[in-house]
């Protein structure tokens, strides 16, 4: 990037960091048209379109020539865009919602573990009692559902918990 060029041995450093702070800005701007769902952690591709776009930016502020940070800007557009239509297909249909969601799982209920719920989610007791006690929950026994939710989350419920609040989660 001749550009650069002019600014002698400090050229990489400089260009490394306007290149990254365009990268920034571009990105803060495609999360303000696409809204405050940009960084969420709503759904796995939520969070994964975070990571990407994150690694995107870096990526960006290290490219060489115009083409390949033109390629990393309109990767990160992608990605918001891919994020757009999928958030937009999930309002309009329950079925693409439920073929491109993962479903939250009951873990535990009224105190007691549920094994092959948590032999089929790959989730140790030891995972469990971790998120339990970071619940502030002082015993077991008060726990009345953990629920693996589908960003891979662990919600921890004690007290009375509204039924309501276990609609939709799959018990295995």
């Amino acid at each position: 990037m001749e550009i650069f060029s002019i600014l002698g041995a400090a050229a990489p450093v400089l260009r490394a960091a306007a290149l990254t702070a365009l990268a920034v800005a571009w990105t803060l701007l495609l999360a303000r048209i696409v809204g405050l769902r940009a960084f969420s952690k709503a759904t796995a591709f939520d969070f994964a379109a975070t990571i990407a776009t994150g690694s995107l930016i870096a990526q960006a502020g290290t490219r060489s020539t115009w083409s390949e940070y033109v390629q990393a800007l309109s990767a990160i557009g992608a990605l918001f865009l891919v994020q757009y239509l999928l958030a937009r297909g999930r309002m309009r249909s329950s079925r693409f919602e439920n073929a491109i969601d993962n479903t939250p799982v009951l873990l535990m209920e009224h105190g007691r573990f549920l094994e092959a719920a948590m032999k089929e989610t790959r989730v140790t007791q030891a995972t469990l009692l971790e998120k339990i006690r970071m619940s502030n929950a002082q015993r077991v026994e008060d726990v009345r559902a953990v629920v693996l939710e589908s960003t891979g989350d662990i919600a921890v419920m004690t007290g009375n918990v509204d039924p309501e609040l276990l609609e939709g989660v799959r018990r295995v």
